[in-house]
Formats: C-alpha cells, sequence, structure tokens
C-alpha cells in the first residue's frame, strides 16, 4: 500500500477543499494518506510517504505564501532529488505563472511531477474537484 502525503496552506479554504479532494483520489486508488497542513511538516519528514502531493494559493505577485508553506517547501526541497510528487492550488488573478515557476523548482530539485499541476480560480468546482481526485490517484 503506498502512503502518500497532502501537504497544503490554505488562507480562504480553496485550497484546502482541494486538498481534501486530493486525499480522496488517493484513498479510492487503495493509499494511506495523510493530510497535513504545511505548518505541520517539513523536510526530515519527506522519506516516510512514498510520494507528496503539495498544494499552495498563488499569493501577492503570482508567488507561494511566504510565511509558512513556502519555508516548509524549501526544507522539503533537498530531500525531492527522485520523489513522486504532484502540485495544486488555487487562484484569484493572473494566469498560473506562479504554478509554472513552482513546477520548474522542482523539476530543478529532481522531483518526479506524475501528473499536470491542477489550478482552479477561487473554489473549486466540480471540474477541479474531480482533477484534483485524478491528480490523488495519479500518486497512487
Amino acid at each position: 500500500m503506498s502512503k502518500i502525503a497532502v501537504v497544503y496552506w490554505s488562507g480562504t479554504g480553496n485550497t484546502q477543499a482541494m486538498a481534501e479532494a486530493v486525499a480522496a483520489g488517493a484513498q479510492q486508488a487503495g493509499a494511506q494518506v495523510e493530510v497535513r497542513e504545511a505548518s505541520a511538516f517539513g523536510g526530515e519528514e519527506v522519506k516516510e510517504f512514498d510520494a507528496i502531493a503539495f498544494g499552495c494559493p498563488s499569493m501577492g505577485a503570482e508567488q507561494l505564501e511566504e510565511s509558512e508553506f513556502e519555508p516548509m517547501f524549501q526544507s522539503c526541497e533537498p530531500e525531492l532529488s527522485g520523489k513522486k510528487i504532484a502540485l495544486f492550488g488555487s487562484y484569484g488573478w493572473g494566469d498560473g505563472e506562479w504554478m509554472r515557476n513552482w513546477e520548474q523548482v522542482c523539476r530543478d530539485d529532481g522531483a518526479v511531477l506524475v501528473c499536470d499541476s491542477v489550478i482552479c480560480n477561487e473554489a473549486p468546482n466540480e471540474e477541479a474537484q474531480a482533477a484534483c481526485m485524478d491528480l490523488g490517484k495519479a500518486l497512487v
């Protein structure tokens, strides 16, 4: 059985809803899933999981949330080489630049992106929820 972590930061609940759908998809595919807020995860835990879904909304000038999520993610980066991961998050403006930049950071770290990242504008609709469930299944 695969052990999957779903690690997220959410300010409005939109990315949390996405995280819950990712977790549901991974569970449907037979994985053991732990859902954690960014403040409850760190680089020392990366090795405990077969794959990790990271979720963070776009903040400011299309960037990751800086006070909790980004420091946590930076602590994980040295452990991401060869690790199966997937990315998701919501946004309220822009065109997804934060996700493209984040994907490139992950590739540069040697992470294996198992599927296309999922982004949605504001709260996830049915299509975004289904895409998040598929993302969770892809991690398994």
